[in-house]
């Protein structure tokens, strides 16, 4: 059987831990490579939610071998390798990626504030390998709005990966580290299509004189973007922009 699809999701929720009555298997060897050998280089849609991994050992396997990958969606997986080699390893392996959705929660994942799951080393390896990417949706939980850097994203990065792929669908829901500047650097994008933010409180009125003039953008949502008024609308209205779907809330 060629396996195309795969989803796993363990019903644990974002902020559960593991408590100290839980017994395990005294044969399972989590650092074993065994386990993680299985057919998936016919693999195209891969979505893995909730579920702890081992630094260089689990996800990178994993991702290194899916040769085939198209679309990739991983929501609050701990622990992405603080040095980047899982994500590397993905991009370096799946030339044809076409879409990755990353739900993170690095605050909450570790105590050290240097401490990052996703960095900008990622986003430049994405630029360099995956030059075939068109929807990236990158969601971050816990983080404080006047604190970018805990994210471990930067502009600089994300704004590469923009400009060295044809992204058609961008959606970014509470990345504190993309501001006005950003929307900047976004409003010469040449594909894209359908942007979505949430909660992206860096951007405002400015942002929105910016965006009104992307060539291709057709579909745009923003919710509870507080900086973002009435003046930042009438922007998109003096631009004589035409939207097939404009959500607001």
């Amino acid at each position: 059987m060629k396996l195309q699809k795969f989803e796993f999701e363990s019903k644990r929720g974002i902020y559960d831990c593991v408590t100290s009555d839980v017994v395990y298997d005294s044969s399972y060897d989590a650092h074993g490579m065994d386990i993680y050998d299985f057919c998936c280089e016919s693999l195209k849609d891969l979505r893995l939610v909730h579920i702890k991994t081992w630094p260089e050992v689990g996800l990178c396997v994993l991702l290194g071998n899916c040769k085939a990958l198209e679309k990739l969606c991983l929501e609050y997986v701990c622990a992405l390798n603080d040095n980047d080699n899982d994500m590397i390893a993905l991009s370096r392996s799946c030339s044809n990626l076409k879409s990755i959705s990353l739900w993170l929660n690095p605050q909450r994942y570790s105590s050290d504030v240097g401490y990052c799951e996703t960095r900008t080393s990622f986003t430049y390896a994405l630029a360099l390998n995956c030059r075939m990417l068109q929807m990236v949706d990158l969601s971050f939980t816990g983080c404080a709005a006047d604190w970018p850097s805990e994210i471990g994203f930067t502009q600089e990065g994300f704004l590469v990966l923009i400009q060295s792929c044809p992204i058609r669908v961008l959606v970014l829901n509470n990345a504190n580290f993309f501001d006005d500047e950003g929307m900047k650097a976004l409003s010469s994008s040449p594909h894209l299509e359908t942007l979505e933010f949430i909660s992206c409180h860096a951007v405002t009125d400015a942002g929105m004189c910016f965006i009104a003039h992307t060539p291709c953008l057709s579909n745009l949502t923003l919710r509870m973007c507080h900086n973002v008024t009435d003046v930042g609308m009438a922007e998109l209205g003096r631009a004589h922009k035409v939207f097939g779907c404009l959500v607001l809330w």
